[in-house]
This record gives structure tokens, sequence and C-alpha cells, in this order.
């Protein structure tokens, strides 16, 4: 028996009743208390949407650097399997998505060529279109494989994500594609001061869009 390399969890929402679920996998410097994850969280529970957080294991074991692309993947499917097991639904019920790497990772499982995950959406929050400093190397030679509905929720001032580049690179989504840009927000959902709005702003509206966005989709 292989063991599991997912051990850390957060459940939040109704236990049962719902016809819907979704994971939430943090980012690369984050974990899965980040405050973007715990306000979406919190929104979908109030729209009796349960959803899973949980950590890889890097993040588990106390480490700063991320796992290899392997383990990150692996990681992901138990995580899915895992919410599904607690949701008591089946694959095709659950929203997959988070926070930058991770989301990416959720988009990854869902349009592999080789054992795709079914999922009923995918929630994209800070979809990290290329590496830091790494613009002519875009992540989305899978997008022509994604067949699910996609929301992608971004700050027009993301520097891993522009957002021409993020909306051409998504034209090859198969699946409904929506986007939300948040005004002069970066990467890491901070608007500019001259904006007005706070982060706490910022984090209220993603949650949100989000939360309506998982509401209202088709079963």
């Amino acid at each position: 028996m292989v063991d599991k390399l997912v051990t850390d969890y957060a459940w939040q929402g109704p236990k049962r009743g719902a016809d819907r679920a979704v994971l939430l996998a943090h980012g690369a410097g984050s974990d899965m208390n980040g405050a973007a994850l715990i306000a979406v969280a919190d929104a979908l529970a109030d729209a009796g949407v349960p959803s899973l957080r949980f950590n890889y294991p890097y993040r588990s074991s106390g480490k700063k650097a991320p796992d290899r692309p392997k383990v990150l993947d692996r990681a992901t499917r138990e995580a899915a399997a895992e919410l599904a097991r607690r949701a008591k639904l089946p694959p095709e019920r659950l929203v997959l998505g988070g926070r930058s790497m991770g989301g990416r990772y959720c988009s990854l499982v869902v349009g592999a060529e080789d054992e795709p995950v079914p999922a009923l959406g995918l929630l994209l929050l800070g979809y990290p279109l290329h590496a830091a400093g790494k613009p002519d190397q875009p992540r989305a030679d899978h997008f022509s494989r994604l067949r699910v509905p996609v929301l992608f929720a971004s700050g027009t001032r993301d520097a891993l994500a522009g957002r021409a580049d993020l909306t051409k690179a998504a034209r090859r989504i198969k699946g409904k594609v929506s986007f939300h840009w948040i005004d002069t927000a970066d990467h890491g959902y901070r608007p500019l001061k001259a904006s007005g709005r706070s982060a706490a702003d910022v984090l209220s509206e993603v949650a949100a869009v989000s939360a309506e966005w998982v509401r209202v989709l088709p079963p």
C-alpha cells in the first residue's frame, strides 16, 4: 500500500446535503490557512457549499520550497479523492482550484493527457501563467484539454499573468471561460493605495465572486 502524501486537511461547510463541493489548494509561498483560501471557504460555507483545504507535503514537513512536480500532481489527486469521499459526491460534482500554484496543479490534473481527473469546474485564483521573469514560457499547454467551466480571478497588475496574455491563452480552453479582474491588484491580491481599497476589500470581492460562480454552475 502506498503511503498517503497529504495529511493535513481542513473541511468547512455543511457535512451533507450539498450537490457540489470545492477543493482549495494553496500557493507556493503559503499554506492551507492562507487569507485568500480562508475568505473563499467562508463565502462558500455561507452559500451552503462545503470546501476542503489541504497542505502540500512540503508545507506539512515545514519546508519552504515546493515539492517536485510529480509529488504536487499526486498530492492534488489525493486531495480531490479525499474531497469526493468526505462530500459523498462523484468527482464530476467537484470544483477544483485554489491560489496560484495550487490552482495551476488542479488545472493540470483536470487537463492531464493520461488519467485526467473529472471536475465540475476550475476555480483559478491568480493563475501563474508563467514563472517570474519568464513571460516567454507560458504554462498553458494543457489548456486545450480543459473542457469544464473555468473562472480566472486575477489582478490587473499580476506580474505572472498579464491581462492580454492570460485572455489570449484562455482561448484554447474548450469549456466556458469567465474572468474577474481586480483593479490595480497584483499577484498577491494587493491593490495600489491610490485605489482607496484594502487587501481585505479585495479578498472579500474575490470570495463573493468565487462563491457565486460555484453556486450557479450547472449540474
